[in-house]
């Protein structure tokens, strides 16, 4: 069968990688055309547009950026159309990928949405265009099933792709070897995989690393920028960087600073105490503020519905509250201990690998059983 996939981000990479591969297993025949990364790619197919043009973070960011976002869109749809898929696999992304699927349900193309928009976080009525331009929903996080429920719509849960991903990981032995890292303890630096995160955040965090000689920091690099643009920031402060290699890096730390997103449950789930740290522009923070509806910002906390991690936004994002708080988490044997005592009630909590397989079973079964009656 033929599969079109969009994914945005480079979480999205990842999982509509992991997803393609599951595909393949089950599906000999399968044929890939896909928007997302290099991860993707590597799974086979052909590559339409690369994430790093598509993703914008913070309301203002996606405002100055319509125009790029629109001829996105509108060369997105008409190559959808053109191909021909048996079925639309959209991954997370729904700013974007919500309009592609408005598109998509009327002209009869199956459309199976991986990884539910986040609308339990605000403006809650989306569920209701949900409902009616995706005809298959899968959901990652165990609380989307009963929020769903509650709006009288079914879904299916096939649990966290982040645990596959995991589970395949093979530490290589020879990775302090590799990057001239030294006996010190590791703290990881992860400051995003967007230009606006990056700009604003791994300052903050190499400005905190002076406060903390004994220790050797490292930035885990976005696949999507090289060494050059990394310069910019980290330029004789002695902070070595790496690509490619992020749970290597999160293998091998002592403790972690995270942006805010999918890497704090990656770091969550490496067992690493972790700060979680997020900046964006003041009118970003303050429309925000006003429309997002849960507690939590990091996807650790949302998920235990209590504060097992730090999280540091906008004016408290600076070296001061950071260095506090990762002191906290390396030389006070409580509160590193209590954080993680928490991860392992996390880790019940997530349950058990498979979401990438029981994702493809699924569109496969329902692809397959539209194609039937058609």
């Amino acid at each position: 069968m033929k599969y079109y996939l969009v994914a945005g981000e480079a979480s999205g990479d990842l999982h509509g990688a992991n997803l393609m591969k599951a595909l393949k297993e089950k599906d000999p025949e399968a044929q890939f055309r896909f928007l997302g990364g290099e991860k993707m790619l590597a799974e086979g197919g052909e590559l339409v547009k690369h994430y790093a043009d598509m993703a914008f973070m913070g309301f203002i960011e996606i405002v100055a950026n319509l125009r790029t976002i629109s001829k996105n869109l509108t060369a997105c749809k008409k190559d959808i159309e053109a191909w021909q898929s048996d079925v639309l696999v959209l991954i997370d992304f729904p700013g974007f990928n919500l309009r592609v699927a408005e598109f998509a349900k009327p002209k009869g193309i199956l459309v199976c949405y991986y990884i539910s928009p986040k609308v339990w976080a605000w403006n809650q009525k989306r569920v209701l265009k949900i409902k009616r331009i995706v005809d298959h929903l899968f959901c990652i996080l165990p609380f989307e099933v009963d929020f769903y429920k509650g709006w009288g719509m079914e879904v299916d849960y096939v649990g966290n792709p982040l645990l596959d991903a995991i589970a395949e990981f093979k530490p290589d032995a020879a990775f302090l070897e590799k990057n001239q890292l030294g006996d010190k303890k590791i703290i990881a630096l992860l400051p995003g995989s967007r230009k606006q995160e990056i700009s604003r955040i791994l300052p903050d965090m190499v400005a905190t690393a002076k406060q903390f000689p004994d220790y050797q920091f490292v930035v885990a690099g976005a696949p999507s920028f090289d060494a050059t643009y990394y310069d910019l920031y980290l330029k004789d402060s002695g902070i070595p960087i790496v690509f490619n290699a992020t749970y290597d890096l999160l293998n091998n730390a002592y403790a972690a600073i995270v942006t805010s997103g999918t890497a704090t449950l990656e770091t969550a789930l490496f067992s690493t105490p972790q700060v979680v740290v997020y900046k964006s522009s003041k009118i970003s923070i303050t429309i925000g503020r006003l429309v997002i509806k849960v507690k939590f910002i990091s996807l650790v906390n949302l998920i235990m519905d209590k504060a097992i991690v730090k999280e540091l936004i906008q004016d408290d994002c600076n070296p001061e509250r950071i260095s506090k708080e990762l002191e906290l988490i390396t030389d006070v044997k409580f509160t590193r201990q209590e954080m993680l005592d928490n991860y392992k009630g996390l880790h019940k909590k997530m349950g058990q690998p498979g979401a990438s397989g029981r994702t493809a079973e699924l569109i496969i079964k329902y692809t397959t059983q539209k194609k039937a009656a058609q």
